[in-house]
């Protein structure tokens, strides 16, 4: 498994980079399914221009140990051979990845199955603080923690 939350002025990762990582499990051969997730800045939300996005969270540690969790969770429960996911903080622009997940598993169902309850609790789950900038100010939007 690889997790990580990295700044994004301090790494680039990217999904090949995830699809590396997952292909080189030395159980890839029991894989049938490689699933992919790459969230990305949006750059128009309910009508209004984004301009920058700023994610941060309050403790990157903590944040990156609870989605280490949920990735333990979610391989044993569906039984998927291996995941990675980067999740980056800092500042964005339309375009710019923020969140991608690699699941490597058996069959397609139960791989797709684990991709999007990775997505999901992380979105729901993780203490993260978006702010999006927009031409008319700026909104915030908090999630799980």
């Amino acid at each position: 498994m690889l997790i990580k939350i990295i700044k994004n002025t301090e790494d680039l990762v990217t999904i090949n980079d995830l699809i590396t990582h997952v292909e080189n499990n030395n159980k890839i051969d029991h894989c049938g399914a490689i699933y992919t997730f790459q969230g990305i800045v949006r750059g128009n939300e309910k009508g209004k221009k984004i301009k920058r996005l700023d994610l941060s969270t309050p403790n990157i540690e903590k944040t990156e140990n609870e989605l280490e969790l949920i990735v333990k969770d979610v391989k044993k429960k569906y039984k998927v051979v291996d995941i990675a996911v980067v999740h980056y903080v800092g500042e964005f622009h339309v375009g710019d990845p923020l969140f991608l997940v690699a699941v490597a598993g058996s069959h397609r169902n139960e791989t797709i199955e684990a991709l999007n309850e990775i997505i999901e609790r992380t979105k729901f789950e993780l203490d993260f603080k978006k702010e999006e900038h927009t031409g008319t100010g700026m909104n915030i939007i908090m999630s799980g923690g």
